[in-house]
């Protein structure tokens, strides 16, 4: 592995721990600022979920132009910042309003994802972007290991007290960034920042206008939306379905972790080798599918640990289509691409969790139809109609993103 592949990665390690120390204690931390029970609670959760998506959606392009304009280091540096504020306001909020201020923060620092992929794709071959697309993966899943844990953990002192954990860790990885991180943008590949960067909606309809770019971007959109019922859902559903404390929900989202890690960093590279782009999508695929499914009707705690490995293993499609599209685009615009991606997976993480929480909402309430899963079901729906569509993904397209 080259020294600044090696430099990013664990710049996202640390940033990926600082996100997952959260997830465990959602449920507790909406019933503080005041919702009653799992239920509501989720829609409140899935409110500060929407709220950070629509402001990535706002500032993704304009992250992606600044990289290309100004490099990717200062961009990653400043988002990392940001977050380590957010944290801060999280761990001292006391109403719902303040929580939403600090989520909206945090969207604006969900630059650090896209510029750390435009960052992979100026130090990449492109033979070998899927593969190294998916260790952006394997380096979020072993944050994912270690930041449930210590949250679940931290929580049984004080339900704020991962926050401040999470602040420490994203300011470290910040000062680590400035210190040792190299520029990975050439001055000859940059471009001037303009003002329909500032335009969210600019890029998106520019790429959309591309045949060779719509499909990719529409079936990523939909595999997005749905693979949002994990992070949207989790935490509540296991607190609905078995009364799980944090610490178990932290240990879950741990071995979630562990097998992304495996998955993108150990079996991706040799899958694409084995079965190529096309069979190791179809593949990852219909694991989600299969594990939506599975988790829809769990009701034993053994058949969701059975399922997380085949849930793992459906990781891959993102990764994988991120890099049938950006094989597609010139090399001065991949930070505007990643930006794009990012703003459409923001839209979904608007949309996505508002949908996913009114629907276990409705099924969450043990006076009607009780079927906690649901929300798996509805997002299984989604990956299967994507399934048709794969074999016009894999033609090669030779358009490229407009100026």
């Amino acid at each position: 592995m080259s020294r600044p592949m090696f430099f990013i990665l664990v710049t996202l390690l640390l940033d990926a721990i600082g996100i997952g120390i959260v997830f465990p204690i959602l449920p507790e931390l909406m019933v503080r600022v005041g919702a009653e029970g799992a239920a509501q609670g989720s829609v409140w959760g899935g409110v500060l979920m929407a709220a950070y998506a629509l402001t990535q959606f706002v500032c993704a392009p304009v992250v992606g132009g600044l990289s290309d304009a100004h490099g990717r280091k200062p961009i990653l540096v400043g988002a990392m910042l940001l977050l380590a504020l957010d944290y801060v306001i999280m761990a001292m909020a006391g109403a719902f309003w303040v929580l939403l201020v600090g989520r909206a923060l945090a969207g604006m620092s969900g630059a650090t994802y896209v510029t750390a992929t435009a960052y992979i794709a100026d130090v990449s071959e492109k033979k070998d972007r899927a593969a190294n697309f998916g260790l952006i993966g394997a380096a979020f899943g072993i944050g994912f290991v270690l930041g449930p844990v210590l949250g679940g953990l931290a929580a049984t002192w004080h339900v704020t007290a991962p926050f401040w954990i999470a602040a420490v860790l994203s300011g470290l990885s910040a000062l680590f960034g400035l210190l040792v991180l190299p520029e990975s943008l050439r001055p000859e590949n940059r471009r001037p920042f303009r003002r329909a960067d500032l335009n969210p909606f600019s890029a998106i309809l520019g790429a959309f206008r591309l045949p060779s770019l719509g499909l990719p971007l529409v079936l990523l959109f939909v595999f997005e939306f749905a693979n949002m019922v994990y992070p949207t859902i989790w935490a509540f559903w296991l607190t609905a379905l078995f009364a799980w404390s944090p610490a178990a929900i932290g240990f879950s989202l741990a071995c979630y972790g562990v097998g992304i890690a495996i998955t993108q960093g150990l079996l991706m590279r040799p899958a694409i080798r084995i079965m190529g782009e096309g069979g190791t999508l179809l593949f990852a695929m219909v694991c989600g599918i299969v594990a939506m499914v599975g988790f829809g009707f769990a009701n034993q705690v053994w058949i969701v640990f059975a399922l997380v490995p085949i849930a793992c293993l459906s990781d891959m499609a993102p990764a994988t289509m991120t890099a049938i599209t950006a094989n597609r685009v010139d090399e001065n615009r991949q930070g505007l691409l990643q930006g794009v991606i990012a703003s459409l997976g923001a839209i979904s993480a608007v949309v996505a969790p508002l949908a996913l929480t009114g629907v276990f909402e409705v099924f969450a309430d043990d006076t009607g139809f009780y079927l906690p899963g649901a929300p798996f079901l509805f997002a299984a729906i989604l990956v299967i109609v994507i399934l048709p569509f794969l074999p016009l993904l894999m033609r090669k397209g030779s358009e490229k993103l407009i100026n």
